[in-house]
């Protein structure tokens, strides 16, 4: 049996002990985040005081209502804040303690839960799923079994075959069965059979339904329901005193509106599932894809923990290697990079991770990020030991980790670059037979590989080939 790094060691010692531990020093509230000036930890004031800016001009554009920001540099806190308005016709700025529905940046949480249950030995990274839940022995592709069951690992990285969630409601309701949104957890896992899988588990990748499969999988692993597993072993520990799966009435002053086209107040959708959703009472379907409500201080200590290699404010909630396992490509090679934009990601035990560096992108190899739907978003760099989380609340979703995250890697002092300067140059020679997808400030951006006939590149009855003639 292979452990979480997936190299040949059990990797899987109970943890009884340090769990009770953990539990007995959780903070009961809220303290402040460890902060630090930017020039402390080798950043610009200066160039931090740009990502303002930036928002602000969506926010003028009437693209967003509002957004928090809020950066950390070697486990301190270097920028954080409020922009625009949480609530327009109420006339209610945003905070930085504003409450947002994060969506699918619950994966990570939930990808952590599991692991801290692989720690303890109650759940195994690469035995078949179906030990814990019989029914996805049973699920088909193409009408037969496949030969491989799927794993926890496949779960974790999106390589176990489900399609996403809207499918698998639709192929549930089409077999007779309730709603994702009218089941549990339980209930839902005990249909599987009804959806169909898109490949064979580890012979493909798609960002699907798996996560909630996890979420189950944590419940089976823990005998606990997911949103008391993940009170009691992550929001206590961490002090994330303001995530859960809903936001209670004594909270609804601060949870932000979320906002369509022309800033025109709009329905949240149930996460996991289709139909709107006010988030005022736990759900009945516990959505480990994506149903937690948070704030930008609870999110940030939850990166703060990854940043730290699984410990934050002298609590530890996985080892170092498991953390190192979650935040490195679990891809197959096979497989190749993940296919949700942008290019040059695998994809890890949580997680996408930049595997390859792309020009005018400023992500350095090894940077790892995931987002939530209505325009929520982090990404944490180990080179840097930075974290950055920009949260708001548009449909559809706006990315302004896009427009912060060349701010933020500018703002680096004596930041080396990390790929070779390139001159500039009006013409270009081509010396393999690559599409060319887009070319911006005079770099060509090379597209994916087509090996046809039709490609005016391509050699008849010979093997790719330098070719000198294709001046661009």
């Amino acid at each position: 049996m292979r452990g979480i790094d997936g190299r040949g060691r059990r990797g899987v010692l109970r943890r009884v002990t340090a769990v009770v531990a953990a539990v007995m020093v959780a903070p009961l509230c809220a303290e402040e985040l460890p902060t630090a000036k930017p020039g402390e930890v080798g950043m610009s004031e200066e160039g931090l005081a740009k990502i303002g800016p930036v928002i602000r001009e969506f926010i003028d554009d009437k693209k967003l209502a509002g957004a928090v920001t809020i950066v950390a540099r070697r486990a301190k806190v270097i920028h954080f804040e409020a922009h625009g308005m949480r609530d327009i016709e109420g006339k209610k700025p945003m905070e930085k303690d504003t409450i947002f529905r994060i969506y699918s940046m619950t994966k990570a949480v939930v990808s952590v839960a599991a692991l801290i249950l692989v720690e303890d030995g109650e759940l195994e990274l690469d035995v078949p799923a179906s030990n814990y839940i019989p029914a996805l022995g049973r699920m088909k592709f193409e009408g037969k079994i496949p030969q491989r069951e799927m794993t926890l690992r496949d779960l974790l990285r999106h390589t176990a075959g489900f399609p996403n969630n809207v499918t698998t409601d639709r192929a549930l309701r089409a077999a007779g069965h309730p709603s994702l949104a009218d089941s549990t957890l339980e209930e839902m896992m005990d249909r599987l059979e009804a959806v169909p899988l898109r490949y064979p588990p580890g012979e493909g990748w798609h960002y699907s339904f798996a996560t909630d499969v996890v979420a189950r999988l944590v419940e089976v692993g823990s005998g606990q329901t997911i949103d008391r597993f993940l009170e009691s072993r992550i929001f206590k520990p961490l002090a994330m005193v303001d995530t859960a799966f809903y936001c209670p009435k004594e909270k609804r002053e601060r949870f932000a509106i979320p906002y369509g086209r022309g800033l025109q107040p709009v329905d949240a959708p149930q996460p996991g599932t289709s139909g709107p959703h006010a988030f005022a009472q736990p759900p009945k379907f516990l959505s480990g894809g994506g149903g937690l409500v948070s704030t930008a201080g609870d999110y940030m200590r939850f990166c703060l923990m990854l940043s730290n290699k699984g410990e934050f404010n002298g609590v530890r909630l996985l080892k170092t290697q498991t953390v190192e396992a979650m935040i490195r490509n679990q891809i197959p090679e096979e497989v190749g990079e993940i296919t949700r934009p942008p290019k040059g990601r695998g994809f890890g035990l949580g997680f996408a991770v930049r595997i390859r560096e792309l020009d005018g992108n400023p992500s350095p190899l090894g940077e790892y990020e995931w987002l939530g739907g209505a325009g929520t978003e982090f990404f944490l760099s180990p080179h840097d030991e930075l974290v950055v989380i920009t949260l708001s609340q548009q449909l559809p979703m706006i990315s302004l980790k896009n427009a912060v995250r060349p701010v933020v890697y500018e703002a680096i002092s004596n930041r080396g670059s990390t790929s070779k300067a390139v001159p500039r140059r009006d013409r270009f020679l081509l010396l393999d037979s690559r599409l060319i997808a887009s070319q911006e400030n005079a770099h060509l951006v090379p597209g994916t590989v087509k090996k046809h006939p039709d490609n005016p590149l391509f050699v008849e009855g010979k093997a790719w080939e330098p070719r000198y003639d294709n001046m661009y």
